[in-house]
């Protein structure tokens, strides 16, 4: 694990839209998801990730409440699209598991336990989104959409972590982010990638 206090450069998630590369966090941590797998871009905004996924042989259900988005991923081959309010209290998964998910940008406590839920054993969380200090670039400023320090830690409690960062970042905008990758189970050596 290592943690941030610094700037760093990489393609991280501060990015926002349907424009711009994949997160280079998601594009390391994917080579952890079983071949073909199915995975879960929760809450996927314009489907950068979805598209970057489906196109390295992942099926992915791409998941959004805006329409428009979810319209320009209906067509590609691999993506399946799901028109959903995250923050309902009707939860659209339940029963439902997927190979890993991967979450950028996007934060909604209340239905943390239900994301980890969708995660079997060996399945792969791969999340990166704004914390505390992020109010000194910008937007996000609100505490409700900032993690705390080690927050994500705090919540894999029990799973393998496979990668944690923490800090501030220079690209593709400065903001302070907040990133992990962990598979759910006990610790085990896995070939980092």
């Amino acid at each position: 694990m290592t943690e941030f206090n610094q700037s760093l450069n990489p393609s991280g998630c501060a990015g926002h839209g349907a424009g711009g590369d994949p997160s280079a966090w998601v594009r390391r941590f994917s080579a952890l998801i079983p071949v073909g797998g199915h995975v879960l871009d929760y809450a996927c905004g314009g489907g950068r990730h979805a598209l970057w996924l489906a196109r390295h042989g992942y099926r992915v259900e791409a998941a959004d409440r805006n329409r428009d988005a979810l319209a320009g991923l209906a067509q590609e081959e691999g993506i399946s699209t799901r028109e959903v309010d995250l923050e309902s209290s009707e939860w659209p998964y339940a029963g439902q598991s997927f190979d890993a998910v991967v979450v950028c940008n996007y934060l909604y406590r209340p239905g943390f336990e239900r994301l980890l839920d969708l995660l079997p054993e060996a399945g792969v969380l791969i999340y990166e989104t704004f914390m505390a200090g992020n109010e000194q670039f910008g937007r996000p400023a609100s505490p409700e959409f900032l993690l705390q320090a080690g927050e994500l830690l705090t919540r894999c409690a029990g799973w393998q972590i496979v990668g944690f960062e923490q800090g501030i970042v220079s690209s593709p905008r400065q903001a302070a982010i907040q990133r992990i990758c962990a598979v759910r189970g006990p610790a085990v050596a896995t070939i980092l990638p």
